[in-house]
């Protein structure tokens, strides 16, 4: 298929049936593999040599969307990134994006470490095809987004991972793209500056920028982002509504932990059950009952974690409890009064140590459950990260 970029407006992207490749590295070094590969290259027989890391992607994103791309580690979420800057270029397919790219890659994307940190927002601006009056007009939010006005006129070697990240990500949404990309920005740096550059994500988007954001942070992708992209070893398994995907990425996440599993310890899962008390599906503000069977080799004084979560082993909330098991099997209830969760599928997760912090059961996850009631209630995006836990209460205006 044939793309014309000039049918494109600015800040579009469309990629078609996009493949990427990279050589093997085990036969980089050896000098009869590599005369090999050439040939056998030339002669089209053989793909051993070769690791694709992207397989017949086809997306198309418009002006002004707002896209999150999740996906498990190895994926391929970087190596679209940096097709899409045009530091890489695809093995096969086509690719088109339209507009000025500002890029946070990684941490030292376009930093040059023996330059002054004002050196380097300058710098970027050229590479971003800016003149020096149009960088300058931006400096002073550049350097007061980033908190650098006293280090500014030092050389970024001096800097902390912390100060370079923030430099990098405030200079590449701060110069007006038409498209920024976003690898991974909030893997550095404190809460607030996290909570900063979402809430700067989202003005970014609301001014028309399209935003194209890599991060595992799901949580901050749900609340940043309106469009979810799932790949999984270089293969675009979902694209559609943030929540929509990101719930069936949670649930594979969940399916996967669980078959990786296998560790036992000293104590032993034998059933475990999360109902409404009656053996129905629990219901939103109402009470639910996890119920677990456990096989203990001999007494122990125990602290039990029991954590909910929608698939990752990050839970949403947390509960504790210490008590004694005896030898042999125990069943273990735990009653909530009100569960604050919307419609949809959780997970239950179970840890155990004894008093001496031994662990005797590593996080795992034991059950799932679907809860019967209304969808989540959503905040606006950008000002805080959102979870899925869903409070109801009685309001006034007076």
């Amino acid at each position: 298929m044939s793309l014309d970029l000039g049918a494109l407006p600015e800040g579009a992207i469309r990629g078609d049936r996009l493949w990427k490749r990279f050589r093997d590295d085990d036969r980089r070094w050896k000098i009869g593999h590599q005369v090999k590969a050439k040939v056998d290259q030339w002669r089209h027989q053989d793909e051993s040599y070769w690791r694709y890391v992207l397989r017949d992607v086809s997306f198309e994103i418009a002006p002004g969307e707002s896209v999150g791309l999740v996906g498990p580690n190895g994926s391929g979420k970087s190596t679209l990134l940096k097709l899409l800057t045009g530091t890489m270029y695809p093995y096969a397919g086509t690719l088109a994006v339209e507009g000025r790219i500002g890029a946070l890659i990684n941490l030292s994307a376009g930093i040059v470490s023996d330059l002054t940190g004002k050196d380097n927002i300058f710098l970027y601006g050229s590479l971003l095809g800016l003149k020096r009056a149009e960088v300058a007009k931006k400096y002073d939010q550049i350097v007061e987004f980033a908190d650098l006005q006293e280090a500014v006129d030092r050389q970024i070697k001096f800097y902390s991972s912390g100060m370079q990240k923030r430099l990098g990500f405030s200079v590449a949404c701060h110069l007006d793209p038409a498209i920024l990309l976003i690898d991974e920005v909030l893997a550095v740096g404190d809460a607030t500056f996290q909570q900063r550059c979402l809430n700067r994500m989202q003005q970014v988007v609301e001014s028309g920028t399209t935003l194209v954001l890599v991060s595992h942070d799901l949580a901050a992708v749900e609340g940043t982002c309106n469009r979810c992209l799932w790949l999984n070893d270089g293969v675009l398994l979902a694209d559609g509504p943030i929540r929509d995907v990101l719930g069936i990425y949670r649930q594979w996440i969940e399916e996967v932990s669980e078959q990786l599993q296998g560790v036992k310890g000293e104590i032993e899962i034998l059933k475990a059950t999360a109902t409404d008390g009656d053996r129905g599906s629990p219901r939103s503000d109402e009470p639910m009952e996890v119920r677990l069977v456990v096989q203990s080799d001999r007494a122990y004084h125990t602290t039990f974690f029991l954590g909910v979560s929608e698939g990752p082993a990050t839970p949403i909330f947390v509960l504790r409890y210490n008590g004694h098991l005896e030898e042999g099997e125990n069943e273990v209830v735990c009653m909530m009064r009100h569960l604050p969760l919307p419609r949809g599928r959780f997970y239950v997760w179970v840890y155990a140590k004894d008093n001496r912090n031994k662990q005797l059961l590593p996080w795992h996850p034991a059950c799932f459950f679907d809860v019967i009631g209304n969808r989540l209630q959503r905040a606006p995006r950008g000002i805080i990260r959102l979870s899925s836990v869903q409070v109801t209460g009685d309001w006034t205006i007076s």
